[in-house]
């Protein structure tokens, strides 16, 4: 176990994961994962949340070693999803006694994945509750469709601790040294960035907060500069591009396309557009592909015809693009077709199902190789994405 101190009464107990793949059988983490799980010890006890089944016996294990004799009092359930719930069965068997608590939605889900009884063994919390745990309060707000409906996060008033269920979580084990936002980025607008709305509005309750710690659910606990962080949750789930700079995204076949994506690149440096990204979709991670192009405030992208449409990776790019909410953008496009070049039709079709994204004109098309007499065309292109 990575071991994070939090304070003398609050206990770390959750599970590095080093040997998972793909976290929710979509995402790439190389560095692997944390499952978060903490302990209050006062005159009650409540653990919050338990973790993936992937870490069962050592959390538990865990938790058995910092109760060091004592039975918990409550569990406090922040999210259904099961990386953080399938061992609520497992805890609840080994404590009888422990009262689990959670809101309306939590227990209407509970029955969904567990045959557990619960009757007698509930706490139903709603906006502002609280419950004390002697010289500890917490204090309970609902954070619906951050990212699941029934997610609440809860505020331990003595420490002024934020416990915020997947809010400010990262892809990455804790012993992984690496910079937090990059991973923190791509954990958030792949998994949570659908939902800015509603991150919005968690925001506003916690700003009414006086916050020194932020214990999130995967990722580090946050203990200096908050700041920082809850500046780039307001930029992310305001949609708002954190550099100016062009994230050029191509799909290419047999690398035409590839070869006009890299002049027009050359072309925007040129033109003093200072950050260039270049991403070869068929060969990137889809996930850090889809937040750079969230990072930056424009995106050329650059796709070859294929069986009358896009070429697949391009077209799973802008679906998941689509589905996270991608607006407030200026963009480019480039097709290429060797008989009937159908690509930017397509891709705009895309686009103009986004809000607020500024299609720049003109459209550069290429028949199978870049041409010089093409060249004139993407220099305009590049004058009206470089703006």
């Amino acid at each position: 176990m990575a071991e994070q101190y939090v304070s003398d009464a609050v206990k770390y107990v959750g599970v590095d994961d080093r040997k998972i793949d793909l976290f929710e059988s979509q995402y790439q983490v190389p560095n692997g994962v944390s499952y978060n799980s903490y302990l209050i010890l006062d005159q009650k006890i409540a653990i919050m949340d338990t973790v993936d089944r992937r870490a069962t016996e050592t959390w538990l294990a865990n938790v058995e070693r910092v109760l060091d004799g004592r039975e918990p009092d409550y569990l406090i359930i922040s999210h259904m999803e099961p990386d953080h719930a399938a061992n609520i069965q497992n805890i609840a068997q080994k404590y009888p006694a422990m009262q689990l608590v959670g809101n309306g939605k939590t227990f209407q889900m509970l029955s969904q994945f567990f045959s557990l009884p619960l009757e007698g063994r509930t706490i139903t919390v709603k906006e502002g509750d609280e419950l004390s745990l002697g010289e500890h309060t917490l204090v309970f707000y609902m954070a619906p469709m951050v990212h699941w409906p029934e997610v609440m996060v809860e505020y331990e008033k003595k420490e002024q601790i934020l416990f915020s269920a997947d809010g400010f979580g990262k892809f990455g084990a804790l012993d992984a040294e690496e910079d937090w936002a990059p991973e923190a980025r791509r954990y958030y607008i792949n998994i949570v960035g659908k939902y800015g709305a509603q991150v919005q509005a968690l925001l506003k309750k916690a700003s009414g907060l006086a916050i020194s710690k932020i214990c999130p659910l995967h990722g580090p606990i946050l203990t200096e500069n908050l700041g920082y962080y809850i500046e780039k949750y307001d930029i992310w789930s305001s949609y708002r591009p954190e550099e100016k700079g062009v994230l050029v995204a191509y799909a290419s076949i047999h690398g035409n396309t590839k070869e006009a994506a890299e002049k027009m690149a050359e072309l925007l440096k040129q033109a003093g557009v200072e950050k260039v990204k270049v991403t070869d979709l068929s060969r990137a991670d889809l996930a850090e592909a889809i937040a750079d192009a969230f990072y930056y405030d424009r995106m050329l992208l650059a796709c070859a015809t294929y069986d009358g449409g896009l070429f697949p990776v391009m077209e799973d790019f802008l679906l998941h693009l689509k589905s996270k909410n991608y607006q407030k953008r200026k963009v480019g496009l480039i097709e290429n077709g060797s008989w009937a070049p159908f690509a930017a039709k397509k891709m705009k079709e895309y686009l103009e199902q986004m809000k607020d994204i500024e299609l720049c004109n003109p459209i550069v098309t290429i028949k199978s190789v870049r041409k010089a007499d093409t060249l004139e065309t993407m220099k305009q292109l590049v004058s009206s994405l470089k703006d």
